[in-house]
């Protein structure tokens, strides 16, 4: 299973995903690196993308689970809309760690990074673009505004339990 890490920018997704690939001696990917150079260049010019300019960069992050078959992996990706979730979903089985915050928290951790490409002027475009885990969807919500370890080491629970709960249901118990 792959552990999709997911949330809004600012939020760490980078931050908890390489420290929950290495407690849990898997491969990591940050789905940034899956966009089109023209996705980059336009969030760096603080234009919002469509949904049309997602669609490639969901795709590949689809596939980069789909190459991480039995072995699992983690991969920092936005989410943010339940369907670009369901394109991940395409890839295999996936479990979504959706680290929320409130706004002002994020919006001092944007400002503390002045080297990354996405501005803080798409913040809020964000946080009305999301969509929180709803019915059906397999994952966890975990506060941001604790210590990375602390969100880390819940994560790790979460994603254990539920691991655990679905090789129950196959098992058939």
């Amino acid at each position: 299973m792959v552990i999709v890490v997911m949330g809004v920018s600012g939020s760490g997704k980078t931050t908890v995903g390489v420290r929950l690939a290495e407690r849990l001696g898997t491969d990591y990917a940050d789905a940034d690196a899956f966009h089109p150079p023209v996705n980059v260049e336009k969030m760096a010019a603080g234009i919002p993308l469509t949904d049309d300019d997602r669609a490639p960069w969901l795709r590949s992050t689809a596939s980069w689970i789909v190459e991480r078959g039995e072995r699992g992996g983690v991969v920092s990706c936005s989410s943010l809309k339940r369907r670009y979730r369901d394109v991940l979903r395409t890839g295999g089985d996936v479990w979504f760690l959706h680290l929320a915050g409130p706004m002002a928290l994020l919006t001092a951790r944007i400002q503390a990074r002045p080297d990354h490409f996405m501005p803080l002027s798409l913040l809020e475009s964000q946080f009305a673009d999301l969509e929180p885990l709803g019915a059906g969807e397999f994952g966890h919500v975990v506060p941001v505004n604790n210590p990375v370890e602390s969100v880390v080491t819940e994560a790790v629970a979460a994603y254990r339990l539920a691991r655990t709960d679905i090789e129950a249901r196959r098992a058939g118990r």
